[in-house]
């Protein structure tokens, strides 16, 4: 039974979570709301905790103390495979062997199966559904080639339609522009941003890079050390002096082409 929570327009929080692996502490009484529709920013160095918020999101990590909800629903074994049938997950860039025998087509229908189950084979609307996605990414004319034969961009824009082809209603994306290059990261954050404004999807986008942040988003979340270390609006969090004390080095804000631009001294 769902409580109240996700009626109030809040569909996900977190309860002084603390989440361990073995004897490391990952989230330190981490507590957080996100709203329904939000673009939520999470951003720190490397180790700061973004990927074990998300994956504990997501309905995965080892849950030590605390209590989390998402989707109206508390975390716990058994609500795992409901919730996760309406997220839609974005991770960084893998290495894909040339040689595997996939095709683009067959990679998007892969974000189908959370929703036929283990025994039912897609049907027409299943193929129109992964069509569609494929054309919202811009992917659609290469749908028959093997994924591993697709530069880096490519890769990331198969993996974004295959997560849209649940039909979730929140999307996590942890890293989705790591690896790429400045061309790619930017034709990805363009990508998230339209799709977030144009199928009413509660975002969550981690990055440890500031300027592979969209400018889209409504929060930022700042972490450091497995916790939340301040959140706020852009304007207040994006600032040299708050970034830098983020970071542990000086961050200098540049403009360029009308856009912001984070550089990291060292």
């Amino acid at each position: 039974m769902r409580n109240n929570i996700e009626t109030n327009n809040t569909i996900v929080k977190i309860e002084n979570a603390v989440v361990s692996y073995r004897e490391d502490v990952a989230l330190r009484d981490v507590s957080l709301e996100v709203k329904r529709g939000e673009f939520v920013g999470i951003i720190g160095p490397n180790g700061a905790g973004k990927t074990t918020l998300i994956t504990l999101i997501n309905g995965l990590g080892k849950l030590v103390q605390g209590r989390v909800w998402v989707l109206g629903h508390s975390i716990n074994k058994g609500s795992i495979n409901g919730i996760r049938k309406r997220v839609g997950y974005v991770a960084q860039l893998q290495n894909i062997d040339p040689r595997m025998p996939i095709s683009v087509e067959e990679v998007a229908m892969i974000g189908r199966y959370s929703q036929l189950g283990a025994f039912r084979r897609p049907g027409k609307a299943d193929r129109d559904i992964v069509s569609e996605m494929l054309e919202l990414v811009g992917m659609s004319h290469l749908a028959k080639r093997p994924i591993g034969h697709l530069s880096g961009g490519e890769q990331q824009r198969v993996a974004v339609a295959r997560a849209l082809a649940q039909e979730p209603e929140m999307f996590l994306l942890d890293e989705p522009t790591a690896s790429l290059d400045w061309r790619a990261q930017k034709e990805i954050m363009e990508l998230v941003k339209q799709i977030h404004e144009t199928r009413n999807l509660t975002t969550l986008f981690v990055t440890h890079d500031l300027n592979a942040l969209p400018d889209t988003c409504d929060r930022v979340v700042l972490m450091k050390g497995g916790r939340i270390w301040r959140e706020g609006n852009p304007e207040e969090m994006l600032q040299q002096d708050t970034l830098s004390q983020l970071y542990d080095a000086p961050i200098t804000i540049k403009e360029h082409e009308g856009r912001r631009v984070f550089l990291k001294a060292g």
